[in-house]
C-alpha cells in the first residue's frame, strides 16, 4: 500500500504536467532556464598571469555581448573564474571542484599544456565538454576525444611552420629553449619533427623551470654553440629573461617564440631587447580590419573598456564566439551531448567565421591549422 501510494506520488503530477521536486524543467548540470555556466581554470596571478586574463577578457566581452542581446535561447553565459597560477596540481582541484561543486556545464579557455593534461581524466570521466583550451600539444589532440575542441593551431603546425621559415632563408643551425614540462617537450619534438623532414638536426637544447627566470644554466649551456636562431618554448617571463640574458652575454642571433609564449606580454617584459623577435600566432593580426572578426573584436573589447588590443584576448573572442554558435546548433533544449553533436557540425562550408576558419567534424576536433608570422617592433607594437 506505501510502495503503491509512493508511485502515485510521482507518477500522478508527470501525467498531468504538474512539476514537483522529481521533474524540474531542465536536468542538465549548469544550465537554466535563465544561465549556462562555464568554468574556467586559467593563471590569474603568477608569471603567466597575463595570459589567463587576457584570454578571459576576450572570451567576456564576447559573451557579455551575447548576452545584451538576450543571451542563447533566454539563456545568459556565465563564466566562474577559478586561478591555477599555471600549476597543474592547482587546475587539477579547480577542475574537481568547478564540475562538482559548482556543476558547471563546460569547461572552457583553459591556459597551458600541465594545466589542461591535469583536468583531462577529471573532465573525460566526468563527461564535461573541454572547449578551447590555450595548448597546442598533442596530449590533447590525439587519440581524439570527444569532450575536447581546439580552436587553435597546434604546436606542431606552429612549429614546422618556424623551422620552415628558417630553413627557406638559410638559417640551419638552430638551437631550442624549452619549458622542462609537457609544454616544453611537445614543442621540442614539434621542432625535433619539422628539422628531421630537413635531414637538419638542433645544435643545442637546454631548458627553464615552469614559473621560474632562472636562466643561466640555460645561457651557459647554449650560448658555445652560438647558433644562428633559437626557438622559444616557453611563457613570457621566462622567454624575456632568457633573451635579455643572452643578449648581455653578447648572442646576437635571432629568437623565435612559438604563440603560447603571451606576445604582448612577451614585447612589455623585454622593452629594448624586444625589437626583431619573432612569434607564430595561431589568430588573426588584432591590428588589421580586413578580417571580419577582428573588426567585431576590436568594437565589443573597447565597449569592455579594453583599448588596446592583443593577440590572447583575441582568442579568447574567437573561441567565445565559435562556442556561441554551438550552443545556438544544440537547440533550446540544451545538453552536453547536445553541444558536442551541434560543435562537430560546424565547418567551413556552413560557418562564416569572419575570416577565421572553423571545421570540426565526428572524426576531427582540431578546428584549425591557421598560423601567421609576426615580429616586435622597437617600440614594443608588431610587424605583420
Amino acid at each position: 500500500m506505501h510502495l503503491h501510494r509512493h508511485l502515485l506520488s510521482f507518477v500522478l503530477p508527470l501525467v498531468l504536467g504538474i512539476s514537483s521536486p522529481l521533474s524540474s524543467s531542465f536536468a542538465e548540470s549548469g544550465v537554466t532556464d535563465q544561465k549556462i555556466v562555464l568554468g574556467q581554470s586559467a593563471a590569474f596571478t603568477g608569471p603567466a598571469a597575463q595570459l589567463g586574463i587576457q584570454m578571459n577578457a576576450g572570451a567576456k566581452a564576447y559573451f557579455d555581448s551575447v548576452n545584451e542581446q538576450g543571451g542563447v535561447y533566454g539563456r545568459r553565459i556565465e563564466i566562474i573564474k577559478a586561478d591555477d597560477k599555471y600549476e597543474a596540481d592547482l587546475a587539477a582541484a579547480n577542475t574537481k571542484r568547478l564540475i562538482e561543486k559548482d556543476d558547471v556545464f563546460a569547461l572552457f579557455g583553459y591556459v597551458g599544456t600541465p594545466t589542461s593534461n591535469a583536468a583531462l581524466p577529471i573532465f573525460t570521466e566526468a563527461g564535461v565538454p573541454f572547449f578551447a583550451p590555450v595548448t597546442g600539444a598533442q596530449s590533447l589532440r590525439e587519440p581524439l576525444n570527444h569532450q575536447v575542441f581546439n580552436v587553435r593551431a597546434s604546436y606542431f603546425d606552429e612549429t614546422e611552420h618556424l623551422v620552415e621559415k628558417l630553413a627557406n632563408v638559410g638559417i640551419k643551425n638552430i638551437a631550442v629553449f624549452y619549458q622542462n614540462d609537457a609544454y616544453g617537450r611537445a614543442g621540442l619534438e614539434g621542432v625535433q619533427r619539422a628539422m628531421k623532414k630537413l635531414n637538419l638536426e638542433l645544435v643545442e637544447a637546454a631548458t627553464v623551470e615552469r614559473n621560474s627566470t632562472d636562466v643561466s644554466a640555460a645561457v651557459s649551456k647554449v650560448l658555445p654553440k652560438r647558433p644562428a636562431a633559437i626557438i622559444q618554448i616557453s611563457a613570457y617571463a621566462s622567454c624575456a629573461a632568457y633573451i635579455k640574458e643572452m643578449r648581455k652575454a653578447g648572442y646576437n642571433g635571432q629568437f623565435y617564440n612559438v604563440s603560447f609564449v603571451g606576445s604582448q606580454a612577451l614585447a612589455d617584459a623585454l622593452g629594448k631587447d624586444g625589437e626583431g623577435v619573432v612569434i607564430s600566432q595561431v589568430v588573426p593580426f588584432p591590428w588589421r580590419s580586413s578580417a571580419p572578426v577582428v573588426t567585431e573584436y576590436t568594437k565589443l573589447m573597447e565597449k569592455s573598456g579594453v583599448k588596446e588590443p592583443n593577440f590572447s584576448s583575441l582568442e579568447g573572442f574567437i573561441a567565445a564566439k565559435v562556442f556561441v554558435e554551438g550552443l545556438k546548433r544544440a537547440g533550446k533544449d540544451l545538453t552536453r551531448a547536445k553541444l558536442v553533436k551541434a560543435l562537430e557540425s560546424i565547418n567551413m562550408k556552413n560557418y562564416n567565421g569572419g575570416g577565421f576558419d572553423i571545421n570540426f567534424s565526428g572524426s576531427n576536433h582540431n578546428g584549425s591549422k591557421f598560423v601567421d608570422m609576426t615580429m616586435i617592433t622597437k617600440d614594443k607594437k608588431f610587424l605583420n
